[in-house]
């Protein structure tokens, strides 16, 4: 059949469309290295990649059958095809030589036989040589033999005997023809040559010689001797040895000693390419007589030819979410020995997830038996060894990489539960402070990570900013760390998988102070309301407390830190600044000589960098008593009640008192409140402005006077007490943790920040 001619349709004989040929991915593969079929996968049919020689597939069998695998994919199948090659009677037979020679004598007996060789014919069976004729004539006839193999040769039968003298040869023609249809033949010319008389032919000792040997047999072993013995004496009763009637092949094997009769091995025996081999010996004395024996040699079978593994089909990639028992590959293995020699075992090497299964004779599958992990293990290199069962066992390997396909099955983790950063306040937007970092063990998209922010319905946008990309964390506005200390927020990371998975983290930005606030004087109030200033009694002491500077800043820390200086006085000997308690005291003893009126400046200055500062204005006044101070202030200006002041005095001292306790007892639940639920912490208190915006007079609300009266005295006292600022919760950030530290410290703290005056008033009224 020529090439590309149809050989049957697959697709009909399974019962598939040919369009699900085509989406299952059928092609064709032939056992050997070479493709003779060609699969369309758009009609199923099976056609020829070439014109086929039965006689050069199947050199030496009658049948010839040519197997193929059809492999189909989604799912993984794999069929089984046989395709018989039919004979046709292409060869004629031919004659290994055109000319034949018998030397007979001429008193053969009636009767003799002599074979002829045999015109080998490559077709099989019914194609092959059926007959074979003489041309006509009165000495000889032809009779057929059919040997072992089941080949056909011819005799010559001597029918009248032979005289050399009327004729000394004779030429016939032998013809073989083959049971095709039409019938070929072939020719050979018999030359018969008449010899003189010899009464004796050589005479073997068997007329068949049995032989066996292993095939792994070397060049140069003795396979057998065969042995003719003539009676004659002389050259007529010397016998040399000679093959006939043998094929090329076998004498390419075996070399015969034409004086000693040895056979010996002279090729490579193959089981596998043949079982057995038919030698014919001829015999022949110097006469020209001859005899004729069949050395029948068997092939031994050894273990010479290791397992052959053969990958039919292989996955790309295994997902790794794949069942046990999926199909990765599809193999086959073949062994060319015979029996146990050929028999194979085949399993998997190692300790891998995957297990063999046998798919039918020599086939197998292989498959998962376990469940996989990407993250593990990326790829498998799977060793498959296939081992026959000979007394010397040989065995193949063959490996196969399988790849394990990610699926997301990972979701992404921070590196931190919790991250906390700082930023300065009054920093520039888009400043960046850090970076969030989430790591996903997939591969690809699923192990792409994408951060966000989780804001609720209607909140606000926060003052910070994740890149989605990069994580880096950077502030969108300025924030003021006497407005909001920390910002928490809720990062999440969200890989790209289908689903996508996610994680969160809490991101604290803690606000770093910065010395942007200058200090506030509370006491004296700036905007003049003192005026009637200090009284000092003239009979005064060095260490007298004059007054004392009261002065807040909203900063925290070392920026809050404040210290107080004498800048300018009238007279700067006589008084005397604390530096961190704003005291202004006496420095010596007041004198008869000193002015009755001073005016002191007092510089407060905190710690910051660089450092800010601001300045009070005391009116000092020296008296020797209270209603001669009293009569000098009235002429300046109306004097106010003096009762009704200190009336006034102790009203706010007690409101102060009581709207502190509340404070400090709601203060004290809502920073728990605020702990449990984890909540952004919230602002310090503000800090009043002046003195005028406390509403309690001179002094700010956070003081607290205890006020002693002794009734029917004109001496009263009055203990000035330091502040009393709230102490926050220590679950703060770090920046609030420093304000509360300093703010505590100089309220209640500090040795010197509880102070007292005594003011003796005399009353001449």
């Amino acid at each position: 059949m020529a090439r590309d001619s149809v050989v049957g349709n697959v697709a009909q004989d399974l019962g598939l469309s040919p369009s699900q040929l085509a989406a299952r991915k059928a092609r064709v593969v032939s056992e050997g290295s070479e493709q003779r079929f060609r699969l369309d996968p758009r009609s199923g049919v099976l056609t020829l990649t070439e014109t086929l020689d039965r006689e050069h597939i199947c050199p030496h069998s009658e049948n010839c059958t040519l197997s193929f695998q059809l492999l189909l994919e989604n799912p993984v199948q794999l069929i089984r095809g046989e395709v018989d090659v039919r004979d046709v009677n292409d060869n004629s037979p031919v004659f290994p030589q055109k000319e034949m020679v018998l030397e007979i004598i001429e008193t053969a007996a009636l009767g003799s036989r002599f074979p002829l060789d045999a015109a080998p014919d490559k077709d099989a069976a019914l194609n092959g040589v059926q007959n074979y004729s003489l041309t006509p004539n009165s000495h000889f006839s032809l009779a057929l033999r059919t040997g072992r193999d089941g080949g056909k040769y011819a005799e010559l039968v001597l029918q009248r005997q032979l005289d050399r003298e009327e004729q000394q040869e004779l030429r016939l023609v032998l013809t073989a023809t083959d049971g095709g249809s039409p019938p070929r033949s072939g020719t050979a010319e018999v030359r018969v040559v008449v010899l003189d008389a010899n009464d004796n032919m050589p005479v073997f000792s068997r007329e068949v010689y049995e032989v066996r040997v292993a095939e792994n047999s070397p060049p140069g072993q003795l396979l057998v001797r065969v042995s003719a013995t003539d009676p004659d004496d002389g050259s007529n009763g010397k016998v040399h040895y000679a093959f006939t009637k043998t094929s090329e092949r076998a004498r390419q094997l075996f070399d015969l000693d034409t004086g000693t009769g040895e056979i010996r091995v002279s090729g490579i025996l193959d089981f596998e390419e043949a079982k057995s081999h038919e030698l014919m010996v001829r015999a022949t004395d110097g006469g020209g007589l001859s005899a004729h024996s069949s050395v029948h040699v068997e092939v031994l079978d050894v273990n010479d030819n290791a397992p052959e593994i053969t990958l039919s089909s292989v996955s790309a990639s295994v997902p790794e979410d794949a069942p046990p028992r999926t199909v990765v590959a599809v193999l086959s293995v073949r062994d060319r020995d015979s029996g146990d020699n050929g028999r194979t075992e085949c399993a998997v090497a190692g300790d891998v997830p995957f297990i063999l299964t046998a798919a039918f004779a020599e086939h197998y599958e292989l498959r998962t038996s376990a469940a996989l992990d990407r993250e593990t293990t990326a790829e498998y290199n799977v060793s498959v060894v296939a081992t026959d069962w000979g007394r010397a066992r040989l065995s193949a390997r063959e490996s196969v990489l399988v790849r394990i396909g990610d699926v997301n099955d990972n979701a992404p983790r921070f590196t931190q539960a919790l991250y906390s950063m700082w930023v300065s306040e009054n920093d520039a937007a888009s400043v960046r402070i850090g970076s969030v970092k989430a790591t996903d063990a997939d591969a690809g998209a699923n192990g792409r990570v994408r951060y966000a922010l989780l804001r609720e319905e209607g909140e606000e946008q926060t003052a910070v900013s994740v890149d989605a990309e990069s994580g880096a964390v950077s502030v969108v506005r300025a924030l003021d760390y006497e407005e909001v200390r920390a910002v928490e927020v809720t990062v999440s990371a969200a890989d790209g998988g289908s689903p996508p998975r996610s994680a969160t983290a809490l991101l604290r930005v803690l606000v770093r102070d910065e010395n942007d606030n200058a200090p506030v004087v509370l006491h004296p109030p700036p905007d003049g309301s003192a005026a009637l200033g200090e009284l000092v009694p003239r009979h005064a002491r060095a260490g007298y407390l004059v007054a004392k500077v009261v002065a807040v800043d909203a900063d925290a820390g070392q920026n809050a830190w404040l210290c107080y200086e004498l800048a300018k006085a009238t007279e700067p000997g006589l008084f005397r600044v604390g530096l961190h308690s704003g005291e202004v005291r006496t420095a010596r003893a007041v004198g008869e000589r000193d002015a009755a009126r001073h005016r002191l400046v007092v510089l407060v200055r905190d710690r910051g960098r660089p450092p800010r500062s601001a300045s009070a204005t005391l009116a000092v006044a020296l008296a020797d008593g209270f209603s001669e101070g009293h009569l000098r202030a009235s002429e300046e200006e109306p004097a106010a009640e003096p009762d009704g002041r200190l009336t006034l005095y102790l009203s706010v001292c007690l409101a102060c008192v009581s709207a502190l306790f509340v404070a400090s007892a709601a203060a004290a639940v809502a920073a728990k409140v605020r702990r449990a639920r984890r909540r952004e912490p919230g602002t310090l208190p503000t800090f009043p402005q002046s003195a005028a915006d406390s509403g309690a007079g001179s002094l700010p609300r956070s003081y607290v006077y205890d006020v002693r009266l002794a009734a029917g005295t004109v001496d009263s006292e009055f203990r000035f007490l330091g502040p009393l600022f709230p102490c926050f919760p220590a679950g703060l950030p770090q920046g609030a943790a420093d304000q509360r530290s300093s703010l505590c410290s100089a309220g209640l703290g500090q040795q010197e920040g509880d102070w007292a005056v005594q003011l003796k008033l005399k009353d001449n009224i």
